[in-house]
């Protein structure tokens, strides 16, 4: 049913025969190896199984996905990677590139900057809700769509094309090649996008966005449009695991001493209304995005990419979050978990795998 494979990444040039030789011994033994394939194949299984959730049609584009299409990636911080099922189908980014657009602004204008522009606080609102902290006037946070659409403003450029290019370039950092967008969601995004409008200009009137706020929201559009598949996601993970550097290119993506701020984010606000129960049963920071793509990052040691367009009432792929929870139980991953809970993920990816260690 599933198709597993298992690869280090290509690396820096001048590595490839090392690169070669770990890829062979991996195919060689991948059963004394890893017994991470292994588990993951029956979580795999397992997620399979779940069919709650409809494939999202309020942008025209998402409703042409297949709902019985399903993946799991995981990426290493070392550059051991990990997939199953369908792990090169194209998917769109979707609102999974938010925390990351946040990083580029974090180096663009610092903590503070961007403070003054999108909070950081948890809201009951749904992410497209037309509204405002009544106090600062501020997005309440990065996640919703009016703070990924101020987080975007903050994009530096001389002019449009310079900005789009820094946003691709940027995305393509995390995932280690290059990104494109698919234009057919980008104008389903363009046409439907009157609740984005309406954000956008409320924002306009009160100073949290620029003369350019409009650009901007043009750039958001392409940004949510950005084509990728589980795999990516993983890297882009595990990118955030390894400290802001690509494990696999070995390339920085995102200043280090930023990452924890996306993280924090991430942890509090990155599954929509459902952040408070993913936190307390998963607890790992994650985003979802509305095509069924869904990200979780074990810091120092790896990334999760899954990809499923069914979706539940609160945006979030069932089968990714059942993917999820049962990783997290399995390993003990959960950012507060016990260390009588956790298991060496080292010794479970090369083997002699035990509970507790450190």
């Amino acid at each position: 049913m599933s198709a597993m494979t298992g690869r280090r990444g290509a690396g820096p040039a001048g590595r490839s025969s090392e690169t070669n030789a770990l890829d062979a011994l991996l195919r060689d033994t991948r059963s004394a190896v890893s017994p991470l394939r292994r588990t993951l194949e029956e979580i795999f299984e397992q997620a399979s199984e779940v069919n709650e959730g409809r494939v999202a049609d309020y942008i025209p584009e998402l409703a042409r996905a297949d709902p019985a299409w399903f993946a799991v990636s995981v990426v290493t911080t070392e550059g051991e990677c990990f997939d199953v099922g369908d792990s090169h189908r194209l998917f769109t980014l979707q609102s999974i590139s938010k925390p990351f657009v946040y990083g580029m602004a974090l180096q663009d204008h610092g903590r503070e900057g961007v403070l003054e522009r999108v909070g950081v606080e948890p809201t009951g609102e749904a992410f497209n809700s037309i509204v405002l902290d009544p106090a600062s006037h501020r997005p309440f946070n990065p996640m919703v769509n009016a703070g990924a659409i101020a987080t975007t403003d903050l994009l530096r450029g001389k002019d449009y094309p310079e900005r789009m290019a820094r946003l691709l370039g940027g995305l393509g950092r995390f995932a280690g090649r290059d990104l494109y967008v698919d234009n057919a969601v980008f104008l389903s995004e363009r046409m439907t996008g009157h609740r984005n409008r309406a954000i956008n200009h409320l924002m306009k009137a009160f100073g949290i966005v620029g003369d350019l706020f409009e650009e901007s929201l043009e750039l958001y559009f392409q940004q949510c449009s950005v084509l990728v598949n589980s795999h990516d996601l993983a890297v882009m993970a595990a990118t955030l695991a390894n400290e802001g550097t690509n494990p696999l290119t070995r390339e920085p993506a995102l200043e280090a001493t930023y990452v924890k701020n996306v993280l924090a984010i991430m942890l509090s606000c990155g599954m929509y209304d459902y952040a408070g129960e993913w936190c307390w049963r998963v607890g790992l920071p994650a985003k979802s995005g509305v095509a069924g793509g869904l990200l979780a990052v074990v810091p120092g040691v790896l990334g999760i990419g899954v990809y499923s367009p069914l979706i539940d009432a609160k945006g979030n792929c069932p089968r990714g979050v059942k993917a999820c929870k049962e990783f997290s139980t399995r390993f003990g991953l959960h950012c507060f978990a016990a260390a009588s809970e956790r298991r060496d993920m080292r010794r479970e990816i090369n083997g002699n795998t035990t509970r507790g260690a450190s």
